[in-house]
């Protein structure tokens, strides 16, 4: 029977919302009934080219759901399990795993090559980043599969692939933020509010938040920010002003522009970190001389899925959720339809909201 899903025909092509047909899952495969997908700026990021994959593609990689079936050899879920869906499976044996960097696997995004499922006119299909979750129902991998730990609920779950484990792991994995530091956050969309909420449970005595958009103060100031700076030219003495004149200790980049790679860099302060999560294309080039890179002493560091290891991290999230600390549904601005997903996507080029969730 076929399900509903979104599919990219094309690089640059818009969404075709239509029925796809996907097998039975094989050895070491699970079927997911999808609950909910988060709509992310990497999913855009594919449809425009700026990250590529093979296409025609079943987009969506932020996802939670229950499983229907199994395939030979899976042990760890089994039918009526709820899972989170992880886009970056680990292989566990390439020389980025072999030193406990998972995030940065070589071989982690191999299934976004594979036929996974098939149009009703017969086109072959790939998942977008391995998943395919913009979809009823799924089959991946089991490694793409993590059981869902109790007390969070399923919708909001999905946010936990992607949105959630980006900002709380560039917060203390990628920047260590540390009890009573200042912290800047650039971009209050849906990996910024994560990363906000991931300062506030460090316990940083300042978090200063900055986006385009006024709309967004509120939305910042309920995920734990103790101050909203609106981005201008202006913005890093905007920040130094706010923190004695030094700058903050940590700046996040969660756009992925230069121009705002570079406020991150000016506001934070002499011997601070700089850490950039946002997915920028070839073009945003960002510059620097040799004579700030010494006497600013800051450090520069880029981020990849929070540099988090899903199988470890996803449990410790449930646990902060279970205890009150962190609150995915404020994350979510609008739940939608996968007809929804092209008008989500333009609100992200506009800046607008927050999380958008497609609700099955």
């Amino acid at each position: 029977m076929a399900v509903r899903a979104a599919v990219l025909p094309a690089i640059g092509a818009p969404l075709e919302i239509t029925g796809i047909e996907l097998p039975d899952p094989g050895p070491g495969q699970v079927r997911v009934r999808l609950a909910a997908a988060g709509v992310c700026h990497s999913d855009l990021s594919l449809s425009d080219g700026t990250m590529r994959v093979p296409v025609p593609a079943v987009l969506g990689h932020e996802g939670a759901g229950t499983v229907v079936a199994v395939g030979e050899g899976v042990t760890h879920v089994s039918p009526g399990s709820p899972v989170v869906l992880n886009w970056a499976p680990a292989c566990g044996s390439c020389h980025a795993c072999a030193l406990g960097e998972v995030w940065l696997c070589a071989n982690a995004l191999n299934g976004a090559a594979d036929v996974h499922a098939r149009t009703t006119d017969g086109t072959d299909l790939h998942p977008g980043l391995n998943v395919a979750a913009f979809a009823e129902e799924t089959v991946v991998a089991a490694s793409c599969v993590l059981p869902l730990p109790d007390g969070v609920p399923l919708v909001d779950a999905a946010l936990l692939g992607c949105a959630v484990l980006t900002g709380y792991g560039a917060v203390h994995h990628s920047a260590r933020v540390r009890s009573g530091e200042t912290v800047a956050v650039f971009g209050v969309g849906g990996v910024g509010l994560a990363t906000l909420q991931a300062a506030r449970i460090a316990g940083a005595s300042r978090i200063i938040a900055v986006d385009v958009s006024p709309e967004k103060e509120e939305l910042a100031r309920a995920a734990g920010a103790t101050d909203y700076v609106l981005a201008s030219g202006n913005t890093p003495r905007e920040i130094r002003g706010l923190t004695g004149r030094q700058g903050v200790d940590v700046s996040v980049e969660c756009v992925g522009r230069a121009v705002s790679i570079r406020a991150a860099w000016e506001s934070t302060r002499r011997g601070g970190r700089t850490t950039v999560v946002g997915i920028g294309g070839k073009d945003q080039q960002v510059t620097f001389n040799a004579l700030e890179l010494f006497h600013w002493g800051r450090t520069l560091s880029g981020c990849v899925y929070g540099n988090s290891d899903p199988s470890r991290d996803v449990p410790l999230l449930a646990e902060h959720v279970r205890e009150g600390r962190l609150d995915l549904s404020t994350l979510v601005t609008d739940r939608i339809t996968l007809e929804d997903i092209p008008a989500a996507f333009e609100n992200m080029l506009a800046g607008k909201g927050g999380r958008a969730v497609v609700v099955f």
